[in-house]
């Protein structure tokens, strides 16, 4: 292959956070089945098999929904960034724990002898022509396969094979398997359990997701300028000073392309508002010892030239920037990876 196998690094940051992840984990499953038997009638204990594919489904999903809410939280507030910068590893452990539900699934139909009528149900075209009835557990498997599918591919070695846009495409199909996963409760769960814990529980989730995408998506548009039109292939961006310095201003190249204009003191420099790890918004971030560095995991470009400072070896695209009639302006064709851009701003320009 094209791309060299890099084993994975463990740091002490990675430790506590796996190590937090698994505590917190098997303080829920823990907690789960100890309520579950102190709310059993007297004498009782609850069945086995149906506790554990409750505890790991409900578990699978609350782990799945925190981390769809991860990403727009740390947009929205850099101390959760520690959370993103290891979130693949909580999207491989729920994995695990979706795996262990589905697997209690089908041995509760083991253990009654009633693997042939789940084989039935998944198997008969008329059953998915019908509301009530539907077979829930295909909509399982759907988003147990796309989660398998983006545990597979976690590692830094797949991000490079396939490139980061179609990495990046792939692993947004975990909006996919959420939307599979909530109709899987609402039409299973909600019809069995007539509990109002669950439809409340199913809509706060759902409901905190999609909110905290929409703040986070008016978050990233605070980034961004009211450029004026491109004029002989030159965007107005605006006098240097309203670029905030050691930030950015993002505009917009007319085919739709995002530019980040970063500001340095009296340096200014456009590079694309796409970080080559894993599409980072970089007009999020900002200038750290003269390097643009990505909020999302760190990853820095020098702002002269887009390129990682040594011994790193990734680039990213420039744009030309040139200060005419006291104004910023940038060129909406990107230059080449790698190509010195940045220039120096004129003192009478900040007059």
């Amino acid at each position: 292959m094209s791309v060299g196998f890099q084993a994975v690094q463990w740091n002490r940051g990675k430790i506590v956070y796996d190590s937090i992840m698994v505590g917190l984990t098997a303080c829920y499953i823990g907690g789960y089945t100890a309520l579950a038997h102190a709310l059993a009638p007297a004498g009782e204990a609850p069945d086995w098999g149906d506790l554990r594919i409750a505890v790991f489904g409900s578990c699978a999903f609350l782990m799945i929904t925190i981390i769809l809410c991860i990403g727009p939280l740390a947009r929205l507030d850099r101390r959760f960034l520690p959370l993103l910068a290891n979130r693949r590893h909580l999207g491989v452990f729920a994995f695990f724990i979706a795996a262990l539900h589905g697997w209690s699934v089908v041995d509760w139909f083991a253990a009654r002898d009633s693997l042939p009528d789940l084989v039935s149900e998944l198997t008969t075209p008329s059953n998915y022509a019908r509301f009530i009835g539907f077979p829930i557990k295909a909509l399982g498997l759907a988003a147990l396969t796309i989660f398998f599918v983006m545990a597979a591919t976690s590692h830094d070695f797949w991000l490079k094979f396939l490139s980061p846009a179609i990495w990046k495409w792939l692993h947004m199909a975990i909006y996919l398997a959420y939307g599979l996963l909530v109709m899987h409760v609402a039409l299973g769960l909600m019809q069995d359990n007539r509990s109002p814990v669950v439809p409340i529980v199913l809509g706060l989730c759902f409901a905190t997701v999609t909110t905290l995408h929409i703040l986070a998506a008016q978050r990233g548009r605070s980034f961004e300028s009211e450029a004026k039109l491109p004029s002989n292939g030159w965007i107005v961006v605006g006098p240097p000073s309203s670029i905030p310095d050691q930030r950015a201003r993002i505009v917009h190249a007319a085919d739709g392309e995002r530019i980040a204009v970063f500001r340095d003191g009296d340096k200014i420099g456009a590079v694309t508002n796409v970080c080559s790890h894993q599409n980072g918004p970089l007009g999020e971030g900002k200038i750290i010892n003269g390097c643009i560095t990505c909020p999302w995991h760190g990853w820095e470009y020098r702002l002269e030239d887009g390129c990682a400072p040594p011994p790193f070896t990734e680039k990213i695209a420039t744009y030309p920037v040139r200060i005419n009639a006291g104004m910023a302006e940038v060129g909406i064709s990107p230059l080449p990876p790698g190509t010195p851009a940045a220039l120096r701003i004129p003192d009478e320009s900040f007059l």
